[in-house]
């Protein structure tokens, strides 16, 4: 499970937004900070376009799903313009599910695998539905936990 933090940026982008809510992988409920209730599939594209293509934005883990590199309570930061490569860990929408995976290649076509054992792989022929990339994750209250995900 993931909750959406904030798209925008401050300084010369202008300020922040709230980034509206949307489901992510095998979740029953999600909320954004604003504690408003999960959108329904039909919301998904539109509360993205709040954030423009090039905004990044801030994403809560709170399962275990991709443990033990992401675990809950991290901060992950996601570039949609960012380039995804085997290995790398992404943002995608799949069968109207968001989920948060590492991508890997397989033969022709792509897979996305959690890190925590039980969890089913997803098989994709392209990479159309990596909507972003991860390239920072961070443990609130806690400055060295940091880590940078850049090739």
């Amino acid at each position: 499970m993931l909750h959406t933090m904030e798209c925008g940026a401050r300084g010369p982008h202008g300020p922040r937004r709230p980034a509206t809510e949307f489901g992510l992988d095998n979740i029953d409920a999600m909320t954004a900070a604003t504690n408003r209730p999960m959108a329904t599939e039909h919301d998904v594209g539109r509360d993205l376009s709040a954030c423009s293509g090039a905004e990044l934005f801030a994403l809560m883990v709170l399962d275990e799903t991709m443990a033990p590199e992401f675990e809950h309570g991290d901060v992950i930061i996601i570039e949609p313009s960012g380039q995804a490569h085997d290995g790398s860990y992404v943002l995608a929408l799949c069968g109207g599910q968001w989920l948060f995976r590492q991508l890997r290649r397989e033969g022709d076509g792509w897979c996305l695998n959690a890190l925590a054992p039980g969890c089913e792989a997803v098989v994709m022929p392209d990479l159309a539905a990596v909507l972003g990339v991860v390239i920072q994750k961070s443990r609130p209250g806690r400055r060295g936990a940091m880590r940078r995900y850049v090739v």
